[in-house]
Parts: C-alpha cells; sequence; structure tokens
C-alpha cells in the first residue's frame, strides 16, 4: 500500500448541497436551482447513443480488410444525469466568479475515444462542455486531512483490495496524507462551500449519488462529494410514534 496507488479523477465534481426541503415530481431527474433536467433529456441522449451503435449484420463481411464499427460503450442513466448535473453547477459557478475558460479546449473528438462514444453525439459534446468548465476553476488551497478524512480513505483502500486488513489509520497516515489526499479534499470543501447556494436535488431514484474527486487505481473511490440528497427520502409524522423500521438495500448502477 503506497500513496501513489491514489490517482486523480479525470474530472473534478461537485455538488455537496444543503437544502431546506427535497424536492421531487414526476419526470425529473435533478433540480440545480430553478432549472429541471428532465428525465426525457436524459432519456434522448442515451437513446442518440443507441442509435450510433452498430447493429449485427446477417451479411458476412466483405473482406479481412473490412474493419468492424467501433462498439459504443453505453453510460448509465446515473452517469448522464451526473454529468448534466455537474456541467449546469460548475457553469453557473465559473459564470458567478468570472472564471475563463482554458485557451486550449478539449473537443467532442477528443474526449468521445475515452468514453468510448461516437464524437458526433450530444453526450460526447456535454462531456467535453463539462471537462472544459472544470479545468477554467482555479486550484483549491490544500486541506490537512483529519482522521475521519483518514480513516474513510482506509477504509474505502481496504474495500478495495490495495490496503491490507490488518493495517491501521495511524499506520497509514504517513503514506496516504500528501499533495494528491489534501488537493482532493481542498477541492471538495471550496466546491461545495460555493455551491450551496444553487440547491441542487436529485430524484429518488438516482440516490445516494456520489461523484469521485480521487480513486485508488483499482478505481474504487477515495475522496468522493455526494451530488444531492442521501439515498434516503422518507418523511417522519413526528405527532405519532415512530415504527420499528425494517432496512431494506437497493442498488444504483455505477
Amino acid at each position: 500500500m503506497r500513496a501513489r496507488r491514489l490517482v486523480a479523477a479525470t474530472s473534478v465534481a461537485v455538488g455537496l448541497v444543503a437544502l431546506a426541503g427535497c424536492r421531487s415530481e414526476p419526470g425529473v431527474a435533478a433540480y440545480v436551482g430553478d432549472h429541471r433536467i428532465t428525465e426525457d433529456a436524459v432519456t434522448r441522449l442515451l437513446d442518440e447513443l443507441r442509435a450510433e451503435a452498430p447493429t449485427p449484420s446477417a451479411e458476412p463481411s466483405a473482406g479481412p480488410e473490412q474493419a468492424a464499427p467501433a462498439e459504443v460503450r453505453m453510460p448509465s442513466r446515473t452517469q448522464v444525469v451526473s454529468n448534466l448535473v455537474l456541467l449546469d453547477v460548475c457553469q453557473r459557478l465559473a459564470d458567478d466568479k468570472g472564471y475563463q475558460p482554458p485557451p486550449q479546449r478539449v473537443t467532442a473528438s477528443q474526449i468521445a475515444p475515452q468514453l468510448g462514444v461516437p464524437a458526433d453525439t450530444a453526450y460526447a459534446e456535454r462531456v467535453a462542455d463539462l471537462t472544459n468548465c472544470m479545468n477554467s476553476l482555479p486550484a483549491p488551497e490544500p486541506v490537512a486531512p483529519t482522521e475521519q478524512d483518514l480513516a474513510e480513505v482506509v477504509a474505502a483502500g481496504k474495500s478495495a483490495g490495495v490496503i491490507p486488513a490488518e493495517v491501521t489509520v495511524q499506520q497509514a497516515a504517513a503514506q496516504l496524507d500528501g499533495d494528491q489526499l489534501r488537493g482532493a479534499l481542498g477541492s471538495k470543501k471550496v466546491l461545495a462551500d460555493a455551491i450551496t447556494g444553487y440547491e441542487v436535488s436529485v430524484s429518488p431514484r438516482y440516490r445516494p449519488l456520489e461523484i469521485p474527486l480521487l480513486s485508488f487505481a483499482a478505481g474504487q473511490a477515495a475522496v468522493s462529494v455526494p451530488l444531492g440528497e442521501p439515498g434516503s427520502d422518507s418523511v417522519t409524522d413526528v405527532s405519532k410514534p415512530e415504527p420499528e423500521v425494517t432496512e431494506s438495500a437497493g442498488t444504483v448502477a455505477p
């Protein structure tokens, strides 16, 4: 286990929001302020990608020189919702702070191969827009990890199988506490504080939604930011005694 096993996420994510109340209505995937990101908008992006996917042909190949069409790597609905929400939030933040886009912008053609989708799709364009917006944000001041921060990173590392089960938080701290971790915690703090007033709310369908800021090489998130509300959207009537609750597990697509 070494600190270098931590790798920064390709896109910095934003989205920790405190809300006075939760919003939910049919057909809405998420809110950013008064802006609704609809389920129809998510479906249109996915349908376009499916339409671009190659279909099996009953005819034999014309020859070995004819290359097979590239397979489209479909994102999940949760990934699409995340990108749309983050793009909206980032653009608001950049506008409010006067941040300028980088001179060298990422294009849909450049990012499409990483995503595994065609470059001439709206989804590739939205992810390119998000990447450029996030690159316009200044680097935050590093934040020293608390004991709780380190405990969460160690727990994630053990879950990913990159930190041995017997290693304690104190033993791991010296190797984990470095520029990468402090930078990710700085991003989490600054971005979370900056967007508190944007009132991001996510449909219960996609909760809990956490966006990684720093990950282990194995892919497990080491530092992440919750986007919108936590997983539970239940309301308790305080005028009545609380019944015994049996917890049920749910699964959200990655």
